[in-house]
């Protein structure tokens, strides 16, 4: 039988990834109650505020001062999906649109010609702890759509269709499908630009759990050109055929044939998939283009124009108490989540 396995790799901070893809972090943060101002309830001595990575007490601030999160910072030429299962995130962006989000909702932003944009996560509750768990994933853009128009959409939980299927004694696998198809499930649609929109594309992102004693076979991809990723993030041990990756490791995967993955203690895995762009890629911080000419244009437009200013009285903002899951767009259009309200916890 063939190795499934072509290589693996350590789960650092960031997670290692693959061409479409650029980046992924798995933020798990267990934030303590949280105050009227929605900051953490406890000291922040001892912190490095503006750049607290340090994981104290099981959480960090990242870059916030009062509310933890990432005050506004510009992006260009790329997209990035939040998938958050548990917590909050508001997001606010230079175009003025806004959003609250979480409970498994995932926003998938195009960053395009440039866009500023804040995700901060309140803490609403006020007598209990503030867990938060979110994926973010950038995926990159070819040259043709590095300037295209910024744009975001909602993918609300009630949207995003789950694959279950059961086996015995609760050995149950649950596949949740933000982007490609699987079985005759299809998640809503990503941006209009976005290199997952390509039909040819072949971008999966797939959320895979399983159950104690479960297994399940993954399909072939559906192009033989397709690379395809998975990362072991919870549980013990996963194992590919007869090959076993260990918790906290990548895997890149042969994707042209069907291989059965199972977990005697259960284990949760995330799946990245796609046909690679294969074009050069050029990074720094926020920008993402294809050469350091473009970069540099990057940095030029960014220092001239704000990629259209920042029209919020603060870096930081958050959209308060109230506020259930909502999306407030560009062009003036507003939805809110179809299911039941937000949970704090």
């Amino acid at each position: 039988m063939t190795d499934p396995i072509i290589r693996t790799m350590p789960l650092g901070m960031p997670w290692p990834t693959v061409d479409p893809f650029l980046f992924c972090v798995h933020h798990v943060d267990d934030y303590p109650a949280g105050t009227p101002e929605l900051a953490p309830r406890a000291s922040l001595g001892g912190r490095n505020i503006g750049s607290d990575f340090s994981n104290t007490d099981g959480w960090s601030m990242y870059h916030g001062s009062v509310v933890p999160g990432f005050p506004q910072h510009p992006h260009r030429g790329f997209e990035t999906i939040s998938f958050v299962r548990r917590g909050v995130m508001d997001h606010a962006d230079s175009m003025g649109a806004a959003a609250r989000f979480g409970a498994g909702d995932v926003q998938w932003m195009t960053a395009g010609s440039g866009i500023v944009h804040s995700e901060m996560f309140p803490l609403l509750a006020d007598d209990g702890p503030n867990p938060m768990e979110l994926f973010q994933i950038w995926i990159n853009l070819p040259a043709d759509d590095k300037l295209v128009t910024p744009h975001f959409r909602m993918l609300w939980a009630a949207d995003i269709p789950k694959l279950v299927t059961p086996g015995t004694g609760g050995a149950d696998t649950e596949v949740t499908i933000v982007a490609g198809s699987l079985e005759g499930l299809t998640p809503p649609p990503p941006p209009p630009n976005s290199w997952a929109a390509r039909p040819d594309s072949d971008v999966a992102i797939w959320q895979i759990r399983l159950g104690t004693g479960a297994s399940w076979t993954l399909p072939p991809a559906a192009r033989p050109d397709t690379v395809r990723s998975i990362y072991a993030f919870a549980g013990r041990s996963v194992r590919f055929g007869d090959a076993t990756i260990e918790a906290s490791t990548g895997a890149v995967v042969r994707a042209d044939e069907e291989v059965t993955i199972s977990a005697a203690d259960g284990a949760e895995c995330l799946l990245l998939q796609g046909r690679p762009i294969g074009e050069p890629v050029a990074q720094y911080g926020p920008f993402v283009m294809n050469d350091r000419a473009g970069i540099e244009q990057a940095f030029i437009d960014y220092q001239t124009t704000g990629f259209g200013g920042w029209p919020w009285p603060v870096d930081d903002p958050n959209h308060g108490t109230d506020a259930g899951r909502f999306a407030r767009h560009a062009d003036g259009r507003s939805e809110t989540a179809p299911d039941a309200p937000l949970s704090p916890a």
